[in-house]
């Protein structure tokens, strides 16, 4: 069976994650300031009685803040839930064939969070691994 990839809109560029890491699709309602966080943090936020650490994805790929987005995947990580904030969730499909290698550099946040590339119906997409996202540009200088 291929693997399944959740679509989604991120910086502008429709890319792809691992189904298999993501636990759900939400609409974030509220988001809570954490003081001292890592800039790529943008706050915290509830979700059926737990409580989510939301992650910017358009800062952790060094792009700045995002602005007015409240559509987000959710990903378990190191026993931790965080909620990653796309532009769009677009949907569930099967890839058309294995991942293959990313052959030309991408930039620096795209470099760090996007693992390979995978065909669907013909279409390439970056495939993104959501742990990367969840560390941030800090991880990497380290």
């Amino acid at each position: 069976m291929a693997e399944l990839l959740l679509i989604a809109r991120l910086a502008g560029r429709r890319v792809a994650f691992p189904a298999s890491s993501v636990e759900a699709v939400v609409e974030l309602e509220g988001l809570t300031p954490v003081p001292r966080a890592a800039g790529h943090v943008a706050g915290l936020s509830a979700l059926r009685s737990r409580v989510l650490t939301v992650i910017d994805a358009f800062a952790s790929l060094e792009f700045g803040r995002s602005e007015g987005l409240s559509e987000a995947i959710v990903v378990p990580s190191d026993g931790h839930t965080y909620a990653i904030m796309v532009e769009e969730v677009e949907d569930v499909v099967e890839a058309s064939a294995p991942p293959s290698p990313i052959k030309a550099p991408l930039g620096a946040g795209w470099d760090r969070a996007a693992t390979a590339m995978v065909e669907v119906e013909g279409e390439l997409f970056l495939l993104i691994d959501p742990h990367q996202l969840i560390a941030g540009p800090a991880a990497h200088a380290a």
